[in-house]
């Protein structure tokens, strides 16, 4: 029996397809999506914490279990940050809301991040047409 494919909302360097070409992850389906009641952080990596002032702009994609095994394990071996999943819903840029996963680190300690992993987040957030107060 196939993998079932899921939504799954996708933020910081996972919005960049080069990225997720690493593990293998091409998702069939995806749309521009926003995120409310979050904010994000990128120290060094790119991870979401509550806030009732913000939001977060990112794709939301189809990917199967195993695909997101592969992505989320890969974070955690090679880029040391576990990720777990959870329900969230997000906001599309057509305006309908839908129930996605979103995978969110609750123990990363904070250090500056690199600037080749900024652009990695900031080269697709433009090609997005992310708004510009959000990318800056």
């Amino acid at each position: 029996m196939a993998d079932t494919a899921v939504w799954t909302f996708f933020y910081g360097s996972y919005i960049n397809f080069e990225v997720l070409k690493e593990v293998d992850l091409a998702p069939e389906h995806f749309a521009i999506a926003r995120l409310n009641g979050y904010d994000i952080r990128i120290q060094p990596l790119a991870n979401l914490v509550p806030s009732d002032q913000h939001c977060v702009y990112g794709i939301t994609a189809t990917a199967t279990h195993a695909e997101l095994d592969r992505l989320y394990t890969h974070a955690q071996d090679v880029l040391g940050s576990i990720f777990l999943p959870e329900a969230v819903i997000i906001q599309t840029q057509r305006g309908s809301l839908r129930p996605v996963l979103c995978y969110i680190g609750h123990a990363m300690d904070p250090a500056p991040a690199t600037n080749d992993y900024i652009d990695g987040i900031v080269n697709p957030a433009h090609a997005y047409g992310f708004p510009k107060w959000y990318i800056d």
